[in-house]
């Protein structure tokens, strides 16, 4: 009979240990070691002993405040630091014969204040895509998670009558990191969907903005935008565009028979393109001003500069000269 009393023994201490495991994975078993946290109480208390397993005690109970800290994914060389800033104070008080009762909570308080200053974590915006700027830290378990959202955005309805212009805008209402973001663009002819399967590259479209012009029947289906950083997809943006009416008044035999001709083209050439912005466009939407752009203007308005000055300069010559 003893060996089964000792059996229910080990069980009990098993499930006891299971049970209280999540607890010990607060902020202060993410950004300290066993081997650092095992010195200070060495100091504090004796090498070995039930003093030791006191002090032991007391340390992780101390921190247990901060067992469901969520902080922003960003922030956690900070935290780190403050924690390694921490642990040598400590150890400064354990050489110094200080108690350990009043040191660790302490310590603790101090470290909740730090936490409470850091930078805050984004919400996440509905109802798609991977958002990095919402990433956050967990200490209960010391991972990362973002946001449980779809990558796939729902579809956009665009209706063109045809002849007309359609453009389509590869914007999320999160924010994107400022380097490596790359647009690529597919079509799905004449289906409304978001199975991959049925789309095919586009590689003349580049950039947020695309546009079709002028839209025909053929163009009906359904627009898919990728938007990339670091070879890493963030969301996938639908449009499905229906074309309705007949030929606009305006459109005279000529342009059909010239539309006719453009048909014998490969297919892309026709589809959509890269949106380029005309001189009134770019006034009108500040956010056209890429650097590109912002250096094409200057070279207009440094030549038309020049023009000007160098028309002044001959009308002066002439002047003079006949005088």
């Amino acid at each position: 009979m003893a060996l089964p009393a000792a059996a229910g023994t080990v069980l009990c201490a098993l499930v006891v240990l299971t049970v209280s495991r999540p607890s010990a994975w607060a902020c202060l078993l993410c950004f300290t070691s066993h081997t650092e946290r095992l010195r200070i109480c060495q100091t504090f208390a004796g090498m070995e002993g039930p003093e030791l397993e006191k002090c032991e005690a007391a340390f992780t109970a101390a921190f247990m405040g901060l067992l469901d800290t969520e902080i922003n994914y960003d922030e956690r060389s900070h935290l780190h630091d403050s924690f390694t800033q921490m642990i040598q104070s400590l150890q400064e008080l354990a050489t110094a014969q200080g108690s350990f009762e009043v040191a660790f909570p302490d310590a603790a308080e101090k470290m909740r204040k730090v936490i409470m200053q850091l930078k805050e974590v984004q919400a996440c915006i509905p109802p798609c895509g991977l958002q990095e700027v919402s990433r956050r830290f967990r200490c209960r378990g010391c991972y990362s998670t973002a946001c449980d959202l779809p990558l796939d955005c729902p579809v956009q309805d665009v209706t063109v009558t045809r002849g007309d212009q359609a453009m389509f805008s590869c914007t999320v209402n999160f924010q994107l990191p400022k380097e490596e973001i790359t647009y690529s663009w597919r079509f799905a002819g004449g289906l409304r969907t978001q199975d991959l399967t049925y789309f095919r590259e586009m590689p003349r479209a580049q950039g947020y903005l695309a546009r079709i012009r002028p839209v025909q029947p053929t163009h009906r289906g359904t627009f898919s935008c990728v938007i990339t950083h670091d070879q890493r997809a963030l969301a996938r943006l639908y449009f499905f565009l229906n074309v309705t009416g007949p030929p606009p008044r305006g459109e005279t035999e000529l342009q059909a028979s010239f539309r006719e001709v453009l048909r014998w083209a490969p297919r892309e050439a026709e589809m959509i393109e890269p949106w380029r912005p005309s001189l009134a466009e770019l006034l009108a939407r500040p956010e056209a001003l890429t650097p590109i752009n912002q250096c094409l203007l200057a070279a207009v308005a440094a030549l038309a500069s020049a023009g000007v000055t160098l028309l002044a300069w001959v009308f002066f010559r002439w002047y003079f000269s006949g005088n």
